[in-house]
């Protein structure tokens, strides 16, 4: 048995990973979604959530439930969250999965690396909506191996995601080479995404392609699932 930590992405909550999460629980595995402050049914407060929140609500649910030789994943948004929660807590995280993730760099922000005016774009966007990143519009969806009822399921449930966690360094003690690391990359709508710090990790991590979009334990969770059982043998 694997113990699996899993860690949603922006404007979303634990709900996500619900059919994941069951196919893992009937192979024998314990599981464990999270939400993370400001996002589904623990919004309140938002605004004033940052990263380091975030970082240390996973890290409080390691402690508290005592979990030890975690597989910890994090999608999109929250390969930041794993990455300096895996390089934080090493005797509770034994491999990280970066689902279609960022990497935390040390003393950058998410958008650091971001164009000049996509950073004033998200900035302003965050401004504009009371220090939140506005949920996605029905468009965003597009090309990514999603249903009408997926889709409208994501739009109903997604929350504003707080602005400040994409906006504050991360900070970590160690190269993200030496974290017990893979990487899954989603192919869909126009190949895997090219992300320079990830593409630099290629010697050290593992990785993997699913032929879908950005939402793979929505739009193909028995894959996501083969992939991550295999994680845990």
């Amino acid at each position: 048995m694997t113990t699996y930590v899993l860690v949603p992405g922006a404007w979303l909550g634990g709900w996500v990973w619900e059919p994941v999460a069951t196919l893992l629980r009937e192979r024998g595995h314990a599981v464990h979604p999270l939400t993370l402050p400001g996002l589904s049914d623990r919004s309140t407060g938002a605004a004033e959530v940052g990263l380091e929140d975030h970082v240390e609500d996973v890290v409080t649910v390691l402690e508290d439930r005592d979990l030890r030789d975690v597989v910890l994943v994090g999608h999109s948004y929250a390969g930041l969250v794993a990455g300096i929660v895996a390089d934080r807590a090493p005797d509770r995280v034994a491999h990280t999965v970066f689902l279609d993730a960022n990497v935390p760099v040390d003393g950058a922000s998410m958008v650091d690396g971001w164009s000049a005016a996509g950073q004033e774009l998200v900035r302003a966007s965050i401004a504009g909506h009371d220090g939140l990143w506005p949920a996605p519009e029905p468009e965003d969806f597009a090309g990514h191996d999603l249903t009408d009822e997926q889709v409208a399921d994501l739009l109903a449930r997604s929350t504003g995601h707080p602005g400040r966690t994409l906006l504050e360094p991360a900070g970590l003690t160690r190269p993200l080479e030496q974290l017990s690391a893979t990487f899954v990359a989603c192919t869909l709508p126009d190949g895997p995404e090219q992300r320079p710090h990830v593409e630099a990790l290629r010697d050290a991590w593992d990785f993997v392609e699913l032929e879908t979009g950005h939402w793979p334990m929505v739009s193909t969770p028995e894959q996501l699932v083969e992939v991550l059982d295999q994680l845990g043998r």
